[in-house]
């Protein structure tokens, strides 16, 4: 499964599964989103995600289950049987890594059957894992995942289009593997220990315009076992979460539930479809001066908002709404995707420049 492939289906409601196993990582990088480090140790209980993973079925699965942290290769094993039990069911997985591993010469034998076990793997890279982590040891890595014939990809993160450091990484990517591996480029965003240094969000839509949220498609597994309809760390953080973003629970729900919740919610569809700002205006509950992640979160505090999304979105012209909104945002393919998500600049480089298999400059 190559990378443009698994973006591609990000605007689709329950086509992908963020699973966090679990917030320790080696690594303390200052931009870490989720506050992650080796003292950390919240985590689910890896039963619970067997279960739940395990409820997939052939007719009721996502499409993409993707293996996130804190550093997932930190449980190789539990990786290597949730990666089994959800190809049992049809669904691929992909794994996100800090390549803490790279350090040694050679990938520990554990870690490198559960990377032989997924159907995507990406390397993270920025500036802040470079000081733990140094670029040749990574590339190196890289280099050994890809002949056992694993999908490879970077997620390269800096701090806008005009950062020097994302301009020489991707040069630097580009040389290194001859343009047949692409990178997925993002900005660093004020959350976990970026919060405090990191540049404001970039300004949201006008008062009450529409601004579809396809970051509210995959439902999320959070480190304590909940399940939300957001990926917004601050979001998947909150306790008690809003209502309106809480699907479930791994220790209770399987998967068909949580999808079911995911995909039949009218205020899902209407955020998905028109964004929360709009949904707010049309229900005349718009909190002024809100973020539009913060608006978000604030609207199951509303009656109105959940009448207003009934009378809209129930049923199945809902869901008809929902499908277009989720065509409409992957119309661009996921370049297109990557333009409205990550840094628009780089976005051409979540597809290879030259085809696997291809050494042609």
């Amino acid at each position: 499964m190559e990378l443009g492939e698994l973006v591609g289906r990000r605007p689709f409601p329950a086509a992908g599964l963020l699973l966090g196993l679990t917030r320790r990582c080696p690594l303390s990088c200052a931009h870490c989103s989720t506050g992650s480090s080796l003292t950390t140790r919240e985590e689910p209980d890896a039963d619970r995600l067997v279960r739940f993973v395990g409820s997939f079925t052939r007719e009721n699965r996502p499409d993409v289950v993707m293996l996130t942290g804190g550093e997932p290769l930190l449980l190789p094993a539990l990786v290597e049987e949730l990666s089994a039990r959800a190809r049992a069911a049809g669904s691929r997985t992909a794994l996100l890594s800090g390549m803490f591993f790279a350090r040694s010469r050679e990938i520990p034998p554990p870690v490198l059957r559960a990377i032989r076990g997924v159907d995507h793997f990406s390397a993270s890279l920025d500036a802040h894992h470079e000081r733990e982590i140094p670029r040749a040891d990574v590339f190196r890595a890289v280099h050994r995942i890809r002949e056992t014939g694993v999908a490879v990809s970077f997620h390269l993160t800096g701090t806008g289009a005009d950062d020097p450091y994302l301009a020489d990484i991707t040069r630097a990517v580009d040389t290194e593997f001859g343009g047949q591996v692409p990178s997925l480029v993002n900005e660093v965003r004020a959350f976990g220990r970026a919060a405090s240094w990191a540049a404001p969000a970039r300004t949201g839509p006008e008062a009450g315009a529409v601004s579809p949220c396809a970051m509210a498609a995959w439902p999320v597994v959070a480190f304590d076992g909940a399940v939300l309809a957001c990926c917004n760390q601050d979001t998947v953080d909150l306790r008690p979460a809003p209502a309106h973003l809480y699907l479930g629970h791994v220790d209770t729900d399987d998967w068909a539930t949580v999808r079911g919740r995911a995909l039949e919610s009218p205020v899902l569809r209407m955020i998905r479809t028109v964004g929360p700002a709009h949904l707010a205006a049309r229900a005349g509950a718009f909190s002024d001066g809100a973020s539009y992640c913060h608006g978000c979160r604030a609207l199951g505090a509303d009656d109105r908002v959940a009448d207003e999304a009934r009378s809209v979105a129930a049923g199945a012209v809902g869901a008809l709404l929902d499908l277009t909104a989720a065509r409409r945002g992957a119309a661009e393919g996921p370049v297109g995707v990557v333009r409205h998500h990550g840094c628009a600049s780089y976005a051409p480089l979540v597809v290879a420049r030259v085809p696997a298999g291809d050494g042609s400059r």
